[in-house]
C-alpha cells in the first residue's frame, strides 16, 4: 500500500514510531497515576462520587499530553538513531550518500504533525479542559455534585439540621443508623433516630429533598413542657437544600484563555497593564513550548549516536534533563513575565535562542566534524566514572569473599 514511499522512509518511521508512542504512553500515564492517588483523597474527603475522579482526569488529559508529546517525540528519534549507530547501520547509510538531512526527513514530518497537534492543544483545546477541570472541582466542594453524607460524622443541612449516619450504600442514597437533629424558627428542636432511611427527590420543588425514615423515634423538646416521645414506622423529613453559588466565567486566569482571547487582551490598549503582560507571558510561553518542538529532532540526533565502540546511553539521561529544565526555565520566565519585571518576549524568547543555538552547534558537531562528539567530554568522564564505580564494587566483593573463605580464628 505504501510502495511508493521509499523503503529507508519506511524503515526509518518504524523505528521512530514504536519507542515515541511508548515514550508518550509511559509518560502520560505516569502523570495521571500520580494525579488520581490526590484525586482519590481529595474526593473521599469531600464525599463525593468516586466516578468524578475519573471525570477531573479525563480533563487533564490535554493539558498532560502537551508535555508528553515533546518528550515522547525527542525520545522517539533518540532511540530509533541510537539503534542504527550501534548497530553500524548509520555507518552503511552514510557510506552509501545519506547524510542526517536525509535521514531526518520522516521525523520532521513526524515532528511537523505533533506540532500541529500541540497547538491545538494548548490554544484551544487545554484552556476549556482546565476550566472543566476547575468547574468539577469547585461542584465537588460545594455539594452540587451531590456529595454523600460523610459516615460517623455530624453534617450541617441547610443551616437547621445536624445529620450523622453509621453506615451508607448506593453512593449515599441508602443510610443506617440515622440520627437527626432539627430546630426550627419556634426554637422548638426534634431528635431523630432511625434504624434506616433514603433520599427522595421531588417533582415540586428540586430545591428540597425528602429524608424517609423507617422504623425510630422522635423526641420533641419545645423548651417549656416534657418533651414528647413518638415511635413511628415511616417517617418522611423534608430537607432545604443550600442554595449553590453558580461557579465564575471562564477566564479567571490567563491559561484558561484560548488563542484569540489572548491575542485581543495581551495586546488591548483598553486592558489594564496587569493583564496585558499576564496575557502576553502565555501567549509566549505557549508559542515558544510550540515552536521548540522543531528542533527536537536535531537535539535527538546530538544526543543519539555514542563514541565509536561504545554503548553509553548518556545522552538519553542528558536529553531529558535539557528538556525538563527548558520548561522548567519557560515556567519561570512566564511568572516574571505576567509579573511585569521583565518583557515577557525577552523572559521566553531570550532562553529559547540561548537553548536554539546549543541545540545547533551539538547537531553540527555530529552531523558535519569527523568523529565529532556533542557531549564528548562527558562521556569521557561519564566512562571513566563507571569504571571507577566498577571497580571499586569488584574490590568489595573480592574483599567480602575473602572474609568469607578464610577460616574462623
Amino acid at each position: 500500500m505504501f510502495n511508493f514511499i521509499p523503503s529507508i522512509d519506511r524503515y526509518i518511521f518504524k523505528l521512530v514510531v514504536l519507542p515515541m508512542l511508548g515514550v508518550f504512553a509511559l509518560a502520560a500515564s505516569l502523570l495521571l497515576l500520580d494525579k488520581m492517588l490526590r484525586l482519590f483523597d481529595f474526593v473521599a474527603v469531600e464525599g463525593g462520587p468516586i466516578g468524578v475522579v475519573f471525570k477531573m482526569l479525563g480533563a487533564l488529559i490535554p493539558e498532560y499530553a502537551s508535555l508528553a508529546i515533546p518528550l515522547g517525540l525527542l525520545l522517539g528519534i533518540l532511540l530509533a538513531f541510537r539503534k542504527l549507530a550501534t548497530s553500524s547501520e548509520l555507518d552503511v547509510f552514510r557510506a552509501v550518500g545519506l547524510g542526517y538531512g536525509r535521514m531526518l526527513r520522516v521525523p520532521y514530518i513526524i515532528t511537523a504533525v505533533l506540532m500541529a497537534v500541540n497547538i491545538a492543544l494548548v490554544f484551544y483545546i487545554q484552556p476549556i479542559s482546565r476550566y472543566y477541570y476547575e468547574q468539577l472541582e469547585y461542584d465537588l466542594r460545594s455539594g452540587a455534585l451531590g456529595a454523600s453524607i460523610k459516615v460517623g460524622e455530624f453534617t450541617t443541612l441547610a443551616d437547621r439540621m445536624a445529620l450523622r449516619i453509621d453506615e451508607s450504600e448506593n453512593e449515599g442514597r441508602d443510610l443506617k443508623g440515622i440520627f437527626a437533629r432539627v430546630a426550627n424558627s419556634k426554637g422548638q428542636v426534634l431528635s431523630i433516630s432511625a434504624r434506616e432511611g433514603s433520599f427522595l427527590a421531588t417533582k415540586d420543588s428540586p430545591d428540597t429533598i425528602i429524608l424517609r425514615l423507617n422504623e425510630g423515634t422522635i423526641v420533641q423538646d419545645t423548651g417549656s413542657q416534657t418533651p414528647r416521645v413518638l415511635t413511628f414506622t415511616r417517617h418522611d423529613l423534608p430537607i432545604d437544600l443550600p442554595a449553590i453559588e453558580e461557579f465564575r466565567g471562564r477566564g479567571d486566569a490567563e491559561r484558561e484563555y484560548i488563542l484569540p482571547e489572548l491575542l485581543s487582551i495581551g495586546w488591548n490598549a483598553d486592558e489594564t497593564e496587569a493583564k496585558r503582560d499576564a496575557s502576553q507571558a502565555s501567549f509566549n510561553f505557549r508559542l515558544v513550548e510550540v515552536v521548540m518542538m522543531a528542533l527536537m529532532p536535531l537535539l535527538a540526533v546530538a544526543l543519539a549516536i555514542p563514541p565509536k565502540r561504545s554503548t553509553s546511553a548518556l545522552g538519553v539521561f542528558v536529553s531529558i534533563v535539557l528538556v525538563v529544565s527548558y520548561h522548567k526555565v519557560n515556567q519561570y520566565g512566564e511568572d516574571v513575565a505576567a509579573l511585569g519585571r521583565v518583557d515577557p518576549f525577552i523572559a521566553l524568547w531570550g532562553p529559547f535562542v540561548l537553548f536554539a543555538a546549543l541545540i545547533l552547534w551539538m547537531y553540527y558537531r555530529v552531523a558535519f566534524v569527523p568523529g565529532g562528539q556533542a557531549i564528548g567530554a562527558l562521556e569521557v568522564w561519564f566512562a571513566k566514572a563507571s569504571k571507577a564505580v566498577t571497580r571499586l564494587f569488584r574490590r568489595t566483593r573480592k574483599s567480602r569473599a575473602d572474609m568469607v573463605a578464610s577460616p574462623a580464628e
